[in-house]
């Protein structure tokens, strides 16, 4: 069965957690950057800095989904792959 998979064939999922990385990513650099002026006592970013830094959360959520959609995925390929042979037509 290996053989006839690619190595580059993207398999269900793999594209949201690609996209939950860089949300997860972006939201991780906004919760340094606005955790930085508490640390350094200094003037501290606006609320949408702060509602920024959820990005972590919903990031790591997508590629949650894209983890359950690949798994999903590869059942439903193991159950066709198991599943008995048809009877003959007579």
């Amino acid at each position: 069965m290996r053989d006839k998979t690619q190595t580059n064939s993207a398999a269900p999922g793999d594209r949201l957690i690609r996209a939950g990385a860089i949300v997860f990513f972006i939201g991780a650099v906004a919760t340094l950057v606005t955790v930085a002026p508490l640390l350094l006592a200094t003037t501290p970013f606006p609320t949408y800095m702060f509602v920024l830094s959820m990005l972590m959360g919903v990031g790591f959520l997508i590629a949650g989904a894209g983890v359950f959609r690949s798994i999903a995925a590869g059942r439903r390929q193991a159950r066709a792959a198991s599943a008995p042979p048809a009877p003959a037509a007579r």
